[in-house]
């Protein structure tokens, strides 16, 4: 009986085999389908806020030369561009790409504990997606009330998309949290549950536990999104006063009274903290694996990485604060989120160090997943630099409504993981197809745009240190604003351009080499995780043959002293001499 406890249960796990071309590629119960289905998706809306953007530059670099974008287009690209790329890019992709991707093939299960729910989760993920986007062909357009839709501006006259628009944006926010919440279940008990034999929690890989951290994140601040979306559409439809205060329009008395618009923000940013480490969380654990790999060297202080994560975890739900400084707060609130935003820094700091403590004297590879790894490593240290000015009450306050809060945001939110996600494309698609992406384009793609995202975004930090206010359609003839200003937003432009342009390259890659690319074999990488050592490649539904693997060690078994090969695989057994040695891990 002790024998039969320990054979996972998914083992005998019938699966739901696909019998036809819908049940194959859009109603399919594989997670490794799902993860592609989610990775298409986050990547087609990722390339519409990439165009907003383009949009967006075109106007601040140079003002009112093109007469498609007027002051209420502009707004609606920004409010638009931010939440795409948050929400249904960022959080999508992280978690239901490469979620569903990576955890049952590093856990050693055929699929995920529910498969049928995860289907259902991309498919209202898909639905989220449709939602805010038919918000382009509604009367009045998208809403442009920014992308953290504060209150009462965000459904008063005189914003765009005060009608339809808001409506559709905040209806797809909460059908987008059902899809996070039944794919976020399937992860946490996947992970919990259907890890093979020998997998303990210390021997996951650090992209495991990750994805699990995060997820737990998304399913705690997720309902102080939703919660807040369906208050405001009632404020909106039929008139009650969450957020609204008693109000005067266009000078006409509104039928609000007794609500409170700091009690959006709080709800919002409550969510809103925690939402950057549900992106950064899982990007820590892929680009801790990714450096490992190639740098064919055992992960440092792996224990050390895991508590790190947990605690980033904790502490992310007492900073949410620091984003209101300027809202007004009592001075010992401000001291106290203060004080938690440097606290918070500490595990991450550890995070940096062990990095670069595993880069030491390494065997590095400089293939491009681990470009790109490094390459956020240094993205993420300039970003996180930034962020402690901003923690600070009395520095934050004169810079919050500053381009400098946009480099910040740019550099920690949005080129750090993507620069993640690029690597771990790089690195798990011959995996996914079977096939390598071109070196050379991945090249040139890799150093287009790490350089030319730190000429976009580095002399943003100056634009803010001069007082350069975000948010404004034109900045007029400001006294701020002299030659040096007008040159850079003109530099930032062109090379904001360039870079995104040159994503073509990538997706060209992508198609070509699916098609046209050298066979990758079983395992390019020489990695040690599970997810290379399955039968066949790509590995087919369920993943395993009959019997799932056997895990004898961690994930990070490279350069081993005294071993013929520079990696072990986990289901290499433990020889004699190990034994001996004591090494249990």
């Amino acid at each position: 009986m002790a024998v039969e406890a320990q054979i996972p249960y998914q083992e005998a796990m019938e699966l739901h085999d696909p019998h036809s071309w819908i049940t194959k590629y859009w109603f399919s119960q594989d997670h490794k389908v799902i993860a592609i289905q989610y990775g298409i998706t986050a990547i087609g809306v990722g390339l519409v806020a990439l165009v907003l953007s383009g949009m967006m530059r075109l106007q601040l670099g140079f003002p009112d030369q093109f007469d498609f974008i007027d002051p209420e287009a502009y707004y609606q690209f920004i409010t638009m561009h931010g939440m795409i790329m948050v929400i249904y890019l960022l959080t999508a992709l992280l978690l239901g790409g490469f979620g569903n991707l990576l955890v049952p093939l590093m856990c050693g299960a055929r699929d995920m504990v529910f498969p049928y729910v995860n289907m259902i989760s991309y498919h209202v993920y898909f639905l989220s997606v449709i939602i805010l986007l038919a918000s382009y062909f509604v009367p009045g357009g998208p809403t442009g009330a920014g992308w953290t839709l504060y209150p009462p501006q965000a459904i008063l006259t005189g914003t765009p998309g005060v009608d339809w628009g808001i409506l559709l944006m905040l209806g797809s926010l909460a059908v987008f949290i059902v899809a996070f919440t039944m794919g976020g279940l399937n992860y946490v008990t996947t992970i919990l549950q259907a890890r093979t034999r020998g997998m303990t929690l210390m021997r996951m890989p650090l992209s495991v536990w990750g994805i699990f951290m995060a997820t737990v994140l998304g399913l705690l601040a997720f309902p102080a999104l939703f919660v807040s979306a369906i208050m405001m559409i009632l404020d909106k439809t039929i008139g009650t006063s969450f957020f609204m205060p008693a109000v005067v329009s266009i000078g006409d008395s509104l039928d609000y009274s007794g609500g409170s618009p700091l009690l959006f923000q709080h709800l919002f940013w409550f969510f809103g903290h925690p939402e950057v480490y549900i992106v950064a969380l899982p990007a820590f654990g892929i680009v801790s694996d990714l450096i490992s790999t190639h740098a064919r060297k055992n992960i440092f202080g792996y224990r050390m990485m895991v508590w790190a994560i947990v605690a980033i975890g904790v502490l992310s739900f007492v900073v949410w604060a620091h984003h209101m400084y300027v809202s007004g707060m009592h001075p010992w609130f401000g001291f106290f989120f203060a004080t938690t935003t440097l606290i918070i820094a500490v595990p991450t700091a550890i995070k940096v160090y062990n990095w670069t403590l595993t880069l030491w004297r390494a065997n590095i590879h400089l293939t491009v997943p681990m470009l790109f790894a490094i390459a956020f490593v240094i993205t993420f240290v300039m970003g996180g630099i930034t962020g402690l000015f901003l923690g600070n009450v009395i520095v934050d306050v004169p810079l919050s409504d500053t381009y400098f809060v946009v480099a910040h945001f740019h550099m920690v939110m949005g080129v750090s993981p993507i620069l993640v996600i690029f690597g771990a494309i790089y690195h798990w698609y011959p995996k996914m197809t079977g096939k390598m992406l071109n070196d050379t384009l991945g090249h040139i793609h890799f150093w287009v745009t790490f350089l030319g995202t730190y000429i976009i975004y580095y002399p943003m930090h100056y634009l803010g240190f001069v007082g350069v206010p975000r948010r404004y359609f034109a900045n007029g003839e400001m006294a701020i604003i002299d030659e040096s200003v007008i040159m850079l937003n003109q530099t930032i432009t062109i090379a904001a351009l360039i870079v995104g342009v040159f994503q073509i390259v990538f997706i060209w890659n992508l198609i070509y080499s699916y098609f046209k690319g050298r066979d990758a074999g079983p395992n390019p990488w020489k990695a040690t995780s599970l997810e290379w050592q399955t039968p066949e490649t790509p590995p087919r539904h369920g993943n395993w043959a009959e019997k799932l693997p056997t895990v004898y060690r961690w994930a990070y078994d490279y350069s081993v002293p005294g071993m013929k090969d520079d990696f072990i695989p986990q289901t290499e057994p433990r020889t004699a001499e190990e034994t001996a040695a004591g090494r249990t891990e």
